[in-house]
């Protein structure tokens, strides 16, 4: 309502348009899950760079993938990713679990339970030591920690508690402490530590057992643990596991426990709606055997997953030599410039995979024309062309979605108009409100029109917007219901190019 005037003169008002423009989100932020050298367990980590990455993550390990997954992500073109580290450990070659060189004190409990672990969080423990004293304010299960350099405390977190809550010692730890990080493990019952001082120091590598849980990977979505923890972070738009082979290769996974975590990635991004699952193929397999994997064994129809075969050749600096790595890493930082390059209705293929040496196997056109039908995108070697992705199918059985970029355009423009739109909600429901609702996805698709996302040479013949009383009637503004139908007509790729080409007698083509 108009202000109040009582005095003449010239009086200025700011008022809303009404409307708002819809912004585009982005595309191309991955989430990789896997074993590390070090860092923080079942937290979501976000790095734009390798230097990052190695700064809270350590340096790539010998038998694990996922330093060199995001490694591959960065090298072929990726922005930013968000990293969980799972296990606790990293793993060695022959099966077993070896933990990783920062230092750890070992903080054992008071009735017996397993101690509470604490690691350095880099290297630089000289003169490190950790005391567990008795809390400010006394209480069940609480305690105070105080972290010492050369005998002098540095820093001190009074009334912390192994139990869930503001103040568990794991929490606190993460958000305050630059020093330490707990270790304990998930789904553990903990007890306080004794009272007692103890330094911190490098172990020398020690194994664990070998059998690792799938439900590490998988997580609860509660507790933001494994992949599952992910739902709270919108911006993710592709999930990887590369660290799921790594475990089937030493045998703490069978091949239905892969298909098991496969599977959850699946729904989790069928959950989630916004982002597509990379998978690999176990190791090793030819081209046959790839196609009994994805009809017969795995049998993944899914338009919001995407499988790539075969593995990649790439260096490894730890190991001193060339190693085969499983490819959704350099995958998704192709999918990654490819959007910033082109756009995400471009298919991400005909790509180059920067950092592939060679491939685990040179494939056959014949053995392409298998395994493309099945929705298996292969990677290939091109004579003077170098190593390049040629595929860009989903996993889906339904040809509407048959196309890769076809479901991340939508992902993209569903969740730029689902974030844009909302100042709609709880404005009136009337005429007013459905033109600027319509005039504001409108403007929105003729841009992605006019980016070449969508396929006609008008507007009105790639999108339409309805928003009028006809999809709107009372008995739905009666329920608080505002109906929006929008149609887009994605551009598809060219995958099939052909050339029809016939001999004509002299003088019979066209004439000048």
């Amino acid at each position: 309502m108009a202000s109040s005037y009582l005095a003449p003169g010239v009086y200025m008002e700011e008022v809303s348009s009404g409307s708002r423009p819809i912004e585009a989100v982005g595309t191309a932020v991955a989430a990789f899950v896997g074993f590390a050298e070090r860092g923080p367990l079942h937290q979501p980590v976000l790095v734009t760079n390798w230097t990052q990455f190695k700064a809270a993550f350590g340096d790539f390990v010998a038998g694990n993938y996922l330093a060199h997954a995001v490694y591959g992500f960065f090298l072929n073109g990726g922005g930013s990713a968000y990293v969980v580290r799972i296990g606790g450990a990293s793993a060695g070659e022959n099966g077993e679990v070896v933990t990783g060189p920062v230092a750890v004190a070992e903080l054992p409990a008071a009735d017996g339970q397993p101690p509470l672990v604490l690691a350095a969080r880099s290297t630089e423990t000289a003169d490190l030591t950790v005391e567990v004293a008795p809390a400010g304010e006394p209480g069940e299960d609480t305690f105070k920690l105080v972290v010492k350099r050369a005998g002098e405390p540095v820093e001190t977190f009074d009334n912390v508690t192994t139990k869930r809550g503001t103040n568990n010692v794991a929490t606190v730890l993460r958000q305050q402490s630059k020093l330490v990080q707990a270790e304990e493990a998930r789904g553990r019952a903990l007890s306080a530590p004794r009272p007692g001082e103890i330094a911190l120091a490098a172990p020398a590598p020690t194994t664990l057992p070998a059998k690792i849980e799938t439900g590490e990977y998988i997580g609860d979505s509660a507790d933001r643990t494994g992949f599952a923890g992910l739902e709270a972070i919108d911006e993710v738009t592709m999930l990887c596991v590369p660290d799921l082979m790594a475990a089937y290769q030493q045998g703490a996974l069978t091949l239905d426990d892969v298909k098991a975590v496969q599977l959850a990635m699946i729904a989790h991004c069928e959950l989630m709606s916004d982002r597509v699952a990379v998978l690999d193929t176990p190791p090793g397999l030819k081209a046959r055997e790839v196609a009994d994997w994805r009809t017969d064994v795995a049998g993944y129809d899914s338009r919001y997953a995407a499988l790539y075969w075969p593995w990649i050749k790439v260096a490894d600096p730890v190991a001193g030599k060339q190693v085969f790595v499983p490819p959704s890493g350099h995958m998704a930082g192709i999918w990654a410039r490819n959007d910033t390059t082109r756009g995400v209705h471009k298919a991400p293929a005909n790509e180059v995979v920067r950092g592939a040496v060679t491939l685990e196997l040179n494939i056959t056109k014949g053995e392409h024309d298998l395994l493309n039908p099945l929705g298996v995108n292969c990677v290939r070697s091109f004579r003077g062309q170098g190593i390049r992705v040629w595929g860009a199918r989903t996993l889906s059985s339904d040809p509407q979605w048959r196309y890769l970029n076809v479901r991340r355009l939508f992902n993209y423009v569903e969740k730029s108009i689902l974030q844009g739109t909302n100042w709609v909600v709880f404005e009136p429901n009337d005429p007013k409100l459905w033109d600027s609702v319509r005039r504001t996805v409108t403007m929105f698709l003729r841009r992605v029109w006019r980016d070449g996302a969508l396929f006609g040479k008008q507007p009105a013949e790639a999108f339409f917007v309805k928003c009028d009383a006809e999809n709107n009637p009372p008995e739905n503004r009666d329920a608080g219901i505002l109906t929006v139908e929008i149609g887009i007509a994605p551009v598809k790729p060219a995958e099939f190019v052909v050339f029809r080409i016939s001999q004509f007698a002299e003088g019979a083509g066209l004439e000048e």
